[in-house]
């Protein structure tokens, strides 16, 4: 009997399997909430399988679904995300709302995340697909404009190299204003640690930005506090990709396009030089064809009949190609994201060219219901073929020096001529090499132990190796190369590594919801570098320091630091609408002085969320009112690692060696301490149609690290003390809102900023740098305030230059003329705009940068644009020259080396404001019905440009510009702002691209 059941169970089973294994058909339609209309585009997945579909025009779709599936997830770009179970169900209708700024989104926080509502700090948040298929070098560049509060300058047109940003503008004189980079948890390197040049260059030009699954900006000290001495300057929080339970996906990118300047300027031909030049002489009674002082006498031929445009030799076409890859996916155990990418990239200047290539591991795995594990590795190589300083005379963009009357091409040799006023630099773009090759590894290992409900230990390893190699080699042809070539290596090794170890507790009980964490970290950098130069290699193909014959040149130095440190914070919910945290850190840093080794930062913010009030609850137009406020403080600890110790160099007399003190102990030295108090009003106003946020801010900045002027009488004429402040105040406006939402979608992103800056004290005499910078530091006025003689023009009778004098009127004596303040470089608003439309899988994308209300100063102007003063070429505006009585005009009468005019002044400043379109992108996502047919998940081709116009007054290459070669310390870099000298434009660049998922 037994055996008979058996056999008509198995019978049953039979007749049942099949039945059950059947795959059956789901339908539906997909509609807005806020309209009911149908979407069209939107994507119908099968949770864990292959199977997914799209909705038509009418939004309605179709889809088969296999016998493991029973969960539907649909999605459309904007639109909150929904997971429905299917269960029995035939037909499944779903209204999607606007995902803009939800509040149960999931936003990256110091040591965590949070949802948006329980957020109480200021920040910002930037999403992969804001910054994703952009043709750039460093993520930092896809920032600009995006996020309130946070300006961010490309100081450069060259490849890789350094931006300046500044998250609620400049709090520090002499230590850094850069913010913290921390990727996934992890603090990385983010400042040049050594180069060939005195130009800095960035090392986060070695991460991908396709691998970025989002960036958060933290900003007040409420959000940054558990970051301690290192959050004054903000901290910029990376979370990379990861993968997710389901289907293995497969997605391969790319893009290929080409780069132009955005601007050339325009400088004299041969006729209006000869012209011009000829002029000047006769001006300063000097015959144009004197052998000593005339056009021989430098060295050039007035009968000359070149006629070079030496202004656009430094510059070329560009091309750019990356190819991209990842692989993600996993089970409800395992999660694994595989990416590799290249990117190479050649640059608008000649012989400077990038390349990169990456991987990129990440995996997650669940042991158990107590116990995960986390690993991400990353692995880059950065070859950047680097051009020399603005400052160097090897600068191709100082080709635009050179008289238009000396060929290029030397006719009697047929090679570049090296008989030119200034060096050839086309010499050293055939003949010279400046290869930095970088190998960069990230590294994160975790591990989560869940010890009871609510409560776990989480600890963490990170590391960032940095292992950087540059070699220079110039032929014998080259100036700083002749006679016998010279060579240069170096080496620097960089170990940065951190461990996080800390215990949360999560907890809800009635109207009580709490989320609390401490622990403990440590971190520790090791810096070492070896150098060494050589001359007198037999031939130019023998380049590498073994062939030279003298070596003249080594060195070899090591530095670190190491931060331990102890974090907290507490937050706290009730009844779903009140929000208080605490939150604090105390860092010990080896960099401060034995007496004030640790410093405590702690903040505190609360939260209102107004809407969930019963007289605003289920309110239709106001869907969203939270008002916060916050107060902490921050420290900056970018300082030299050894400020606070007495230190000895060593000295040589003939072959004995030596030492002697080079600078004077401080056992008091500590942090610069910035106290930031922010308020802030987050709305949404119909369903979040229209949203945004506003903020009010002062950021107080005290114990300003300076070096104070000591008497002579020991040897030592500074000592590095905490003296002096600054203040920031500002006010943030952002907003969001979808314009249209039907089949015909429209969004809109829109912030401006405004931040005033402005030194309070200083112990001693205001800053300058000298020379002919007019940046200067001096209370009351904003940092770096530009500070000379007010130039008015030309003496409209004698062409004379004029400048303001002490009692207000003008005066050709320019001794006699005061020093007042003539620019500011620090701007009054900066901002951006997107506008993104889409309809049936065609998107186009448009984005405004905008910088107002700055100052900038041409320090070039003093060579190219200075009344024809030596034998420079001229920009074309010097022909607007004063030549007889009675003329109007801003260029005095032209003088060969008369010094009209030439000696520094605001001659040379002008408004830097600007609107840049910053990126456009075209795009259209292929049906997935036609891709079925080629076994495709996805594919979309596009089209983006980036820098495609720039509005602006000023009439250098670039407005965004902040020259580096005088960027040799922080202080010279804070004080500098706004000066350009010989820098190269921005790129202009379009690229073609298509994206494809398995």
């Amino acid at each position: 009997m037994k055996n008979l059941l058996l056999f008509l169970l198995f019978c049953v089973t039979l007749l049942v399997t099949p039945a059950l294994a059947q795959e059956r058909r789901v339908t539906g339609r997909v509609t807005s909430a806020d309209d009911n209309a149908g979407i069209p585009g939107a994507t119908i997945q099968v949770k864990g399988t292959t199977r997914g579909a799209q909705t038509d025009a009418s939004g309605n779709y179709s889809v088969l679904i296999p016998p493991q599936g029973n969960v539907l997830v649909i999605s459309y770009v904007g639109l909150a995300t929904q997971e429905i179970i299917i269960g029995n169900q035939s037909e499944i209708n779903v209204a999607l709302a606007n995902d803009s700024r939800s509040l149960n989104e999931v936003v990256v926080t110091g040591y965590g995340t949070q949802q948006r509502r329980d957020v109480t700090g200021s920040s910002a948040s930037i999403k992969a697909a804001e910054i994703s298929n952009l043709p750039v070098q460093t993520f930092e560049q896809a920032l600009q404009g995006r996020a309130p509060g946070v300006q961010v300058t490309q100081s450069s047109g060259k490849l890789g190299a350094g931006l300046q940003i500044r998250v609620r503008g400049a709090a520090s004189i002499s230590a850094g204003n850069e913010p913290l980079y921390v990727i996934d948890g992890i603090p990385i390197t983010s400042q040049d640690v050594g180069t060939t040049t005195t130009e800095p260059y960035s090392p986060l030009a070695d991460i991908d930005p396709n691998d970025i699954e989002s960036i958060d900006i933290l900003k007040d000290a409420s959000a940054s506090a558990i970051y301690g001495s290192r959050a004054s300057n903000g901290v910029v929080l990376v979370t990379t990709k990861k993968g997710k339970a389901g289907r293995t996906n497969v997605n391969i990118g790319y893009y290929t396009g080409f780069s132009d300047p955005t601007r050339l300027r325009k400088f004299l031909n041969r006729d209006q030089y000869i012209e011009l030049f000829s002029e000047a002489a006769t001006n300063s009674n000097i015959d144009p064809d004197d052998p000593n002082d005339g056009f021989p006498g430098a060295g050039l031929d007035r009968k000359s009949t070149a006629n070079e445009d030496w202004s656009r030799a430094a510059f070329q076409r560009g091309t750019i190609n990356q190819l991209n890859f990842n692989v993600n996916g996993g089970n409800d155990k395992t999660q694994f994201y595989l990416s590799g990418s290249t990117n190479k990239q050649i640059g608008i200047i000649k012989a400077n060219d990038f390349q990169r290539n990456n991987l990129l591991l990440n995996l997650n795995h669940i042991a158990s219901d107590r116990l995960s594990f986390g690993a991400k590795f990353s692995i880059a190589r950065t070859i950047n073929n680097k051009t020399p300083d603005d400052n160097d005379f090897a600068n191709p963009v100082q080709l635009n020096a050179i008289p238009p009357i000396q060929f290029i091409i030397d006719p009697a040799t047929g090679e570049l001529n090296n008989r030119t006023l200034y060096y050839n630099a086309l010499i050293e773009v055939t003949d010279a090499t400046n290869r930095a090759i970088s190998y960069r590894s990230f590294g994160n290992l975790n591990g989560t132990l869940r010890l009871a409900k609510g409560l776990n230990f989480r600890s963490e390893f990170g590391y960032d190796l940095l292992n950087q190699q540059e070699e220079i080699y110039r032929t014998r042809r080259t100036e700083s190369g002749a006679p016998t070539g010279f060579g240069y290596q170096n080496q620097i090794r960089s170990i940065n590594w951190t461990t996080n170890n800390t215990v949360s507790y999560l907890n809800t009980f009635g109207d009580h919801a709490i989320d609390a964490l401490a622990g403990i970290t440590y971190q520790e950098q090791n810096i070492q570098d070896a150098s060494a130069s050589g001359r007198g290699f037999p031939n130019d193909q023998f380049k590498k320091l073994a062939s030279a014959a003298r070596i003249v040149g080594g060195s070899s130095s090591e530095t670190g630091f190491s931060l331990f440190s102890y974090i907290a914070r507490f937050n706290y919910r009730f009844r779903e609408r009140y929000l208080l945290s605490l939150s604090g850190r105390v860092d010990g840093s080896s960099r401060f002085g034995a007496s004030n080794r640790y410093g405590v930062f702690p903040a505190v913010s609360a939260g209102w969320l107004i809407h969930e009030e019963n007289f605003l609850k289920g309110n239709q137009t106001l869907s969203l009112l939270k008002l916060r406020a916050s107060y902490g403080l921050t420290g900056n600890s970018e300082i030299g690692n050894f400020s606070s110790r007495g230190l000895y160099s060593a000295v040589f007399y003939a072959d004995q060696a030596g030492i002697r003190p080079s600078q004077l102990p401080n056992p008091n030295l500590g942090w610069e301490t910035s106290a930031q108090v922010d308020i802030g009003l987050e709305f949404g106003i119909l369903r979040n149609r229209l949203n945004g946020q506003i903020d009010v801010y002062s950021k107080d900045t005290r114990d300003l690290l300076l070096n104070r002027p000591l008497p002579g009488v020991n040897g030592f004429t500074t000592i590095a003390q905490n003296v002096g402040s600054l203040r920031n105040r500002g006010i943030e406006f952002s907003f969001t809102s979808q314009n249209l939402v039907k089949a015909f979608r429209w969004s809109t992103n829109f912030n401006i900023s405004l931040n005033r800056n402005t030194v309070t004290k200083l112990n001693g005499q205001p800053i300058e740098p000298g020379s002919r910078f007019l940046g200067r530091v001096a209370v009351g006025e904003p940092l770096g305030y530009f500070y000379g003689k007010k130039f008015l023009g030309a003496d409209p009778q004698t062409g004379d230059a004029i400048y303001e004098g002490a009692d207000g009127k003008p005066t050709n004596d320019y001794a006699a003329a005061i020093s007042t303040k003539v620019g500011d470089p620090n701007p009054k608003f900066i901002g951006g705009v997107t506008n993104t439309l889409s309809y049936k899988g065609v998107e186009l994308s448009f984005f405004f940068q905008g910088v107002f209300g700055n100052s900038l100063y041409n320090v070039a102007g003093f060579y190219q644009s200075v009344s024809a003063d030596y034998f420079d070429n001229q920009t074309l505006d010097q022909l607007n020259r004063w030549q007889k009585p009675g003329d109007i005009t801003q260029v005095p009468q032209v003088r060969l080396y008369g010094a009209n005019g030439s000696q520094p002044s605001s001659r040379w400043v002008q408004d830097g404001s600007f609107v840049r379109l910053k990126t456009v992108s075209l795009g259209y996502s292929i049906p997935a019905s036609l891709l079925k047919k080629v076994y495709l998940q996805t594919a979309r081709v596009y089209a983006t440009g980036l820098n495609l116009l720039t509005f602006t007054k000023y009439t250098g290459y670039d407005p965004e510009v902040n020259t580096q070669y005088a960027s040799v310390s922080n202080q010279a870099a804070n004080v500098t702002l706004g000066h350009d000298f010989y820098t190269p434009p921005q790129q202009r660049t379009i690229t073609f691209g298509i994206n494809i998922g398995f």
